[in-house]
């Protein structure tokens, strides 16, 4: 008997029919893998490994055929499934239904948009899996934690799906503060499982699920497989009106309507054409891109009389259109719907069967791209990609830096990355997750009533992913917390939640960790269409959902905006960052720029463009400097450092500029910087520098300026400003590339003291 015969006799009968009637010939090497360490060891396992290659299924088997055979000595939830995002939350649900119903075994899924009775009966019964977001499970052991050790007293296993979106962040660390919270309630560490089809590092990620757990951590290295994809990149120059820009022939031009030139815009007719008429994904990178993308591709569809397929998907709408994006992308018996989507169409919902997946631009990450391109090539099929990227025209005499296409080129090496070395960038680790600090404070003090300083600091700092905050920092965070009223002593010394706290506490949104806006709730007549952040006045127009509405009137004490739908097409804007890019992410674009390497994926214009972009770069000696003239005192340095490390050098730029005789210091994103050089200093600045880092070193704390308050992340308006500058300087620097770009090396006494690495 083979080891997958034993291991298929070991799954309950309902499996084993699963399988079958499925058609299955065979356990996939993830499968087996999971089965083995889940049924022969007691450890965690972390489960990275493509989209579409059965991991749910992997953990889900061996999982549900443990819990049938061990009974909890009282009634308890038996599986806990956390996941990021509501929308996975219910296609899990849905997913597994089948296999679920023939265990028999009940299923809960708990959020925002589940309603009480649902909620009641489990709290009532407490069985089988719940599945939950971050969020409600704050609120659970916030407002139930009497009810925790019954709810969850025969707990076996916690399930964390798509666990790259969560390590490094606020949220996965305050799931990890959660899981810790309960295991102290409930006397044990349950067994953890993450599941993920982008993991950077494996290693990192696997100490980071099972932190705190005192279990190993099994983590099966997926096979490395030939990539098989269907990839096309295409460039358009907005204001330039042809349908194809570059060697247009006669034939080409009379072949096409309107002498060749596009009715609305060339770039986006072209990715028309690449998704009517198919089940399709449009990607973009944020809702405002989304909102535009949808509204221009229906005006299209109305200027050729063609049926309207498009539906839109991102965070601010409604949860009845989400859910009914998702219906008709699912149900099979629709030939043909396109939806453009934000991220919340990156994550692992099932959606059936795509024909294709376009995005417009370079997604922001290679982990953004892998999850984004596995939405398609189910079933079987070689995935598809369409990119279409589209810039202004420049000027003749726009400055150099303008006329680099730099989210082309961070299209290609993210192909370039992943197909040669198969990366993804690897998780990020917080040294000073005060933000969080501060939310854990509250929560545990709101939870669990009156306790001493001490006792306090124990449980908090005995939370793995705050255990690197030292204790006087922590210190100097209960003090502040105490003198601002969100944590009040009592006569005995005691700590409570103080006024200024309840106030915080008593809201549902306290419960998350993410930044959230005060939103406006938009309805047309009886529907809800989503929400916005700042109400236009009455008469005014605004987009959402694909569409454009005008304000009739505006509620500002209820937060409601009432509208109608107008024809017309608008943009809009939400607050957000624009997240962050990894070191080599800059290092592969600049290889794009000078290897001369052909790239068989790049139709006739991008080809074109990036051509140009070569002749330019090597035109202006960009391969072989840093820092370029751009004419009289005008420089601009090309530093190609992902984010954190070009924030330190833009800051060593300004804390030396005296020295280094620069000015006016600009940059745009991580792309370029530019400044003033008086008295020809710009034309030896980088040997300078370089002799400054030798001189100096970097002390990260000195380029955090007296009087900053850099606020990031949710709770960081609530701390000391003296903090959030120790906590900036900790987090959202990286000397260790800068060295490594100016010096070629890591000085002795710098490697201990920067985690960061190219």
């Amino acid at each position: 008997m083979t080891d997958a015969d034993r291991i298929f006799e070991r799954f309950p009968p309902f499996i084993q029919e699963y399988i079958y009637s499925h058609g299955w010939t065979e356990l996939r090497k993830i499968q087996l893998e999971a089965a083995r360490v889940l049924f022969d060891t007691d450890h965690n396992l972390l489960l990275s490994s493509s989209t579409a290659s059965g991991k749910t299924e992997a953990a889900f088997f061996p999982v549900l055929a443990d819990i049938l055979s061990s009974a909890p000595a009282a009634p308890s939830v038996r599986v806990l499934y956390v996941a990021p995002l509501k929308s996975l939350i219910n296609d899990q649900f849905y997913r597994m239904e089948e296999v679920l119903s023939r265990s028999c075994i009940p299923v809960t899924h708990w959020h925002g948009d589940v309603g009480r009775s649902h909620k009641e009966k489990l709290l009532k019964e407490p069985e089988g899996i719940l599945q939950i977001t971050p969020e409600s499970l704050e609120s659970m052991l916030m407002n139930r934690s009497n009810d925790i050790p019954r709810l969850f007293g025969g707990l076996r296993y916690v399930i964390i799906d798509e666990i790259h979106a969560l390590i490094g962040t606020d949220r996965g660390n305050q799931v990890m503060c959660q899981l810790a919270r309960m295991a102290r309630l409930i006397g044990y560490h349950p067994r953890r499982i993450g599941l993920s089809a982008t993991v950077g590092d494996v290693r990192l990620s696997a100490d980071w699920l099972g932190a705190g757990t005192g279990r190993p951590t099994d983590a099966p290295i997926p096979e490395r497989t030939p990539l098989k994809w269907m990839i096309g990149m295409e460039h358009f120059y907005i204001q330039n009106p042809n349908e194809r820009q570059t060697h247009a022939t006669a034939e080409d031009v009379a072949s096409r309507d309107l002498g060749g030139r596009a009715r609305l815009d060339a770039g986006y007719e072209f990715l028309y054409d690449g998704v009517y008429g198919k089940k399709a994904l449009v990607f973009s990178n944020s809702r405002e891109e989304t909102e535009y993308v949808t509204a221009t591709l229906r005006q299209i569809a109305k200027a050729r009389g063609d049926k309207d397929v498009f539906l839109i998907h991102h965070g601010n709408l409604s949860a009845s259109l989400r859910e009914d994006a998702e219906l008709r992308m699912k149900d099979e018996s629709i030939q043909q719907a396109v939806t453009c989507a934000t991220v919340t169409m990156e994550l692992g919902i099932d959606i059936g069967r795509l024909e294709r997946v376009a995005q417009v631009g370079a997604p922001t990450t290679v982990s953004s791209f892998l999850q984004r391109l596995g939405r398609s090539g189910r079933r079987g099929e070689a995935p598809q990609m369409l990119l279409v990227f589209r810039e202004e025209t420049p000027l003749p005499n726009a400055p150099l830096p303008e006329l680099i296409p730099f989210d082309l080129l961070r299209g290609i090496a993210i192909l370039d990355l992943y197909g040669e070395e198969r990366f993804i960038e690897p998780p990020k680790v917080r040294r000073m997750p005060l933000s969080l600090a501060f939310q854990q404070t509250l929560s545990i003090l709101a939870s669990g009533g009156e306790m001493t300083a001490k006792v306090l600091a124990k449980r908090v700092l005995s939370l793995p992913p705050l255990s690197v905050i030292p204790k006087e920092t922590y210190r100097e965070l209960l003090v502040s917390m105490i003198n601002q009223d969100y944590i009040e002593m009592t006569e005995g010394h005691g700590l409570i939640v103080g006024l200024a706290g309840e106030r915080l506490t008593n809201s549902y949104k306290f419960y998350a960790v993410f930044k959230d806006s005060e939103d406006f709730t938009v309805r047309a007549g009886s529907e809800e269409i989503g929400t916005i952040t700042t109400p236009p006045p009455v008469g005014d127009r605004f987009a959402l959902a694909g569409r454009v509405w005008e304000v009739l009137e505006v509620d500002v004490p209820r937060r409601l905006i009432f509208v109608k739908a107008v024809d017309g097409k608008m943009e809009i804007s939400w607050p957000g960052g624009t997240g962050e890019i990894h070191t080599k992410m800059l290092v592969a674009m600049r290889r794009v720029l000078f290897n001369g390497k052909t790239y068989p994926f790049l139709s006739e214009n991008a080809k074109a463009r990036l051509e140009d972009a070569r002749r330019i770069a090597a035109a202006t000696g960009m391969d072989r400097r840093l820092v370029i003239p751009l004419g009289g005192q005008s420089y601009v340095m090309f530093p190609w450092l992902g984010t954190c490390a070009f924030q330190t050098v833009r800051r060593l730029l300004k804390l030396y500029a005296d020295e280094l005789g620069i000015s006016d210091i600009q940059s745009e994103w991580c792309w370029y910087i530019t400044f003033k050089a008086r008295d020809g200093a710009g034309a030896g600045l980088e040997e300078r520098l370089a002799d400054i880092l030798r001189r100096d070193g970097i002390h990260p704390q000195s380029l955090v300026f007296s009087g900053e308050c850099p606020v990031y992340d949710k709770y960081d308006e609530y701390l000391p400003a003296e903090l959030l500058r120790e906590a900036f300087a900790a987090d959202r620097l990286c000397p260790s590339e800068v060295f490594v770009r100016f010096l070629g090396e890591i000085p002795s006494s710098d490697k201990e003291d920067d985690a960061c690495t190219i």
